[in-house]
């Protein structure tokens, strides 16, 4: 509380106290006569008077207000033992400083405690009758009397009642401070200028709620308020809090000012439907006590209460009847303090010390289910006059804890402190203007006020508002089976963000007297490797879980998104980790080893071959073939057959050199050799013909240089092949993304095809010219066998190269080492297995005139 702001407001008003005139500036007139007017429940003269409004009552029947006659006067019911406590602490403490020789000496307090009923309305008719003064002859006369000196006002404990009194206070300049107004609207001094308190503002109620959700990862919860400025502001405020959390709201209901039971209803059935199971509300308990007792009555159970300083300690709610519905509640109570003379003063209030007093016989009503002067109006039993106030009348008696009573003290004494302060000025040292003592219209703030109570610092900021302090609340069974308020953590507004909340989760009892923070969800957290998907239409609180897609990984529960693997890496197979890609290369698995087999048994089949015609190279079907050009074709052919084991195993940077290239040339040596071949059958048999003596062309040594030609271009091409852009092991990660397949890139795709295609060239000359000589004469017509291998070496190649482009890594290269195999089988099989067959299996027709078509029939 600012010093200049009180000071000046307190001054005003004690110049107001001090002179005739001015006294007429609070009433319009002298002398008036209050319609239904109040009366004070406490009076004590003094040099300065306070005024208290408390809600003695909860409940208030509204007389009808149609204009056309006197209204009744209101009917307040639902007497609160509690708020009569705060009452009486705040007699406690004007009379402690009246006996305080050093605050305020020669200086009196005065009060008058008048009852609101919890309702704006009756408050406002109380601060009216607060403003008037008691008649010296009768207090309870029912006529005005001059204005009182009227100090200040402590109260009230509802914010949409302490907007009514601090309104009608603002034009006389009369500051009032509020114990249990916590409404953030109050920090506006613009607009409530003369509006103090003692306890915080609900911008850190509402912080402090929205971090005990998020802490419990309670992310879908209900709102529940009063029909007043309180509840509204508090719901604006949380709101605003929770935006940036994952916090969501799945209702919000409001219980009327007027309470009406098929609201009450239809916000309960909302209640029991929704999957919300926590209920964060913002009502006193004038509202929630009809509200509770329909809802017991409904017999809902299960739901998590969090309430706001208005409700949690709320001790007319702690009877065994509320546990199985409100047990476990928790919220942020008021910071307590300690009143020692508190619980002594408390039980001098009785029926024999204040006979005439109705409040008093209200409570030994409320307490004890007596009447201590039983009327026809009371239909209650007498008491027996040995009642006694005992601890176990905690809702009057709870002095071990006191919080609001606690604030009221401090209010007291603020006002003392300010009002001392005040009378000690000396002029040129003066808090106002120009060091002066008085300013009646300066009411802006300039310094703190700041005192100690029972050892506690007492002080407030720039708006009035006390520091940010709240005890964390929890409901638990006691041992008889009330209600308990057990602290279980605190709220410290002064720590840092983050800092501010200590919960000591373990000693909490929770809805349903469990130990577990019981769940409140829209959506059941995503399990590690699933993302969040937002309904449409819905809150973000409300989603699917859809799985990661493959490649991406989240091992967090509720991500929101998947994070991407990196590039050598892929995720496991339920998308919460991811590992290292499977590394794929043509190996020695069942197909590598099917290839080698295929491999091996043709170089063999070659070899044997080759053994046999080199064991039998002195007969007729050896010598008339060209016997050199058959050792050098089987010689090529056991190359062809060997090389495709270059495709199997991990692709170097060598064997990728050496796969294309040794493929290439072997190839096109034994092409070249065929080649050669089947121009020497070609001219053997043209030579025949008269004038023709192509054969002196076609010797070995011509043979030879057409063999060693056609394989250099090969060479040639293979060479400017590694010079240029050489073939080089890679990486695919694109085909399959899970895998890292290891393959050969052919580094210059034209050169590529260029072998190819010069191999290709060789087999079609090849086939063209074996195709001319195939109907030459002779038994063993070998042009014929060269036709048929280049017919399958043409077709497999054709059909190799689709096969290539479409096969995946690993697969491309079982493909090729495949099609050099089956075309090496193609070549082998047409071009010896017809001779090595007459020379092992018919070896009489291993004759020259049997080969020339010669021999005898």
């Amino acid at each position: 509380m600012t010093s200049l702001a009180l000071f000046s407001l307190l001054y005003s008003v004690s110049v107001l106290t001090l002179t005739d005139s001015s006294l007429s500036s609070i009433t319009t007139a002298s002398k008036c006569t209050l319609l239904n007017s109040f009366q004070p429940g406490f009076v004590v003269k003094g040099d300065y008077v306070i005024g208290g409004i408390f809600p003695l009552h909860y409940n208030q029947e509204m007389p009808d207000l149609n204009g056309t006659y006197r209204p009744p006067p209101v009917n307040c019911n639902g007497f609160d033992p509690r708020a009569f406590r705060w009452a009486q602490t705040m007699r406690l403490a004007v009379e402690e400083i009246n006996q305080n020789p050093v605050l305020l000496p020669n200086h009196t307090l005065g009060y008058k405690i008048f009852d609101s009923c919890a309702y704006p309305l009756t408050g406002q008719r109380a601060v009216l009758a607060t403003l008037n003064g008691v008649s010296e002859e009768n207090s309870f006369t029912h006529q005005c009397t001059n204005a009182s000196p009227l100090l200040a006002i402590v109260g009230e404990s509802g914010s949409a009642q302490s907007i009514v009194v601090s309104r009608i206070l603002q034009p006389f300049r009369i500051p009032m401070i509020s114990y249990f107004s916590s409404c953030a609207c109050f920090s506006d001094r613009q607009k409530f200028p003369n509006f103090f308190r003692v306890i915080p503002s609900d911008d850190y109620q509402v912080k402090a709620i929205a971090q005990l959700l998020v802490h419990l990862n309670w992310t879908w919860v209900g709102l529940l308020r009063g029909d007043h400025e309180y509840g509204r502001f508090a719901v604006q405020g949380l709101l605003r809090e929770l935006q940036e959390t994952k916090v969501c709201v799945a209702y919000q209901e409001m219980i009327p000012l007027l309470y009406n039971r098929q609201v009450a209803l239809k916000i309960m059935k909302v209640m029991r439907s929704s999957s919300a199971k926590v209920v964060v509300v913002f009502a006193g308990q004038g509202a929630m006590t009809p509200f509770l007792r329909d809802y017991m009555t409904q017999n809902i159970t299960g739901i998590q209460w969090v309430a706001s300083e208005a409700l949690v300690t709320a001790s007319v709610f702690s009877g065994r009847e509320y546990y199985p519905y409100m047990g476990g509640t928790i919220g942020f109570g008021i910071k307590k303090g300690h009143i020692s003379r508190l619980g002594d003063f408390l039980q001098t209030v009785n029926p024999k010390r204040y006979p005439d007093n109705v409040l008093v016989h209200e409570l030994w009503e409320s307490l004890y289910g007596c009447s201590p002067f039983p009327s026809s109006v009371t239909p209650m039993p007498p008491c027996s006059g040995q009642e006694t106030l005992l601890e176990q009348n905690s809702a009057y008696m709870n002095t071990s804890s006191p919080r609001v009573a606690y604030n009221v003290y401090k209010a007291v004494y603020a006002i003392a402190h300010s009002l001392h302060n005040l009378l000690l000025c000396q002029p040129g040292r003066g808090p106002f203007q120009n060091n002066s003592c008085a300013q009646s219209n300066n009411i802006h703030p300039w310094q703190e006020v700041n005192f100690q109570i029972a050892g506690e610092e007492v002080d407030f900021d720039a708006k009035g508002d006390s520091v940010p302090y709240y005890d964390i609340i929890n409901w638990q069974r006691g041992p008889e089976g009330n209600i308990e308020f057990v602290n279980v953590g605190l709220f410290d507004g002064t720590k840092a963000v983050g800092e501010e909340l200590l919960i000591q989760e373990d000693g909490i009892k929770w809805a349903g007297h469990q130990s577990e923070v019981p769940v409140s969800v829209c959506s059941a957290s995503c399990l590690p490797g699933f993302r969040k998907a937002v309904r449409r239409g819905e809150p973000i609180c409300c989603f699917d879980c859809v799985p990661c897609d493959s490649g991406k990984i989240t091992n967090q529960t509720t991500s929101v998104d998947c994070t991407i693997c990196p590039e050598d890496f892929w995720s496991n197979k339920d998308r919460t980790a991811c590992i290292s890609k499977k590394v794929e290369y043509l190996t020695f698995d069942s197909l590598g080893i099917a290839l080698t087999v295929m491999s091996v048994v043709g170089a063999c089949f070659t070899l044997a071959v080759c053994g046999v015609f080199f064991c039998h190279r002195h007969t007729a079907i050896v010598r008339v073939n060209n016997s050199e050009l058959s050792f050098f074709i089987l010689f090529a052919l056991t190359l062809c057959f060997l090389c495709s084991l270059l495709f199997i195993g991990k692709p170097t940077y060598w064997s990728c050199m050496l796969r294309h290239t040794a493929f290439s040339i072997t190839f096109s040596l034994c092409i070249s050799c065929i080649l050669g071949k089947t121009l020497v059958v070609l001219a053997a048999f043209t030579a025949t013909r008269p004038g023709h003596n192509i054969m002196k062309w076609l010797g070995p040594k011509q043979q030879r240089t057409i063999i060693s030609s056609c394989t250099l271009v090969q060479v040639v091409i293979c060479a400017a092949w590694l010079i240029d852009v050489p073939p080089f092991p890679s990486r695919n990660t694109q085909y399959e993304h899970s895998k890292i397949i290891l393959e050969c890139s052919v580094g210059s795709s034209l050169a590529f095809w260029c072998v190819l295609g010069y191999i290709g060239l060789q087999a079609c000359l090849c086939f063209v010219l074996a195709f001319l000589a195939r109907k030459l004469p002779g038994n063993f017509n070998e042009a014929k066998f060269i036709t048929f291998s280049m017919l399958i070496f043409c077709a497999v190649w054709l059909a190799f190269i689709p096969a290539y482009i479409s096969s995946p890594g690993n697969y491309a290269d079982a493909v090729e080492s495949f099609a050099i195999l089956a075309s090496s089988f193609g070549l082998l099989f047409c071009l010896f297995a017809p001779k090595s067959y007459i020379i092992l299996l018919k070896p009489e027709k291993n004759t020259k005139q049997h080969l020339m078509g010669k021999e005898n029939k």
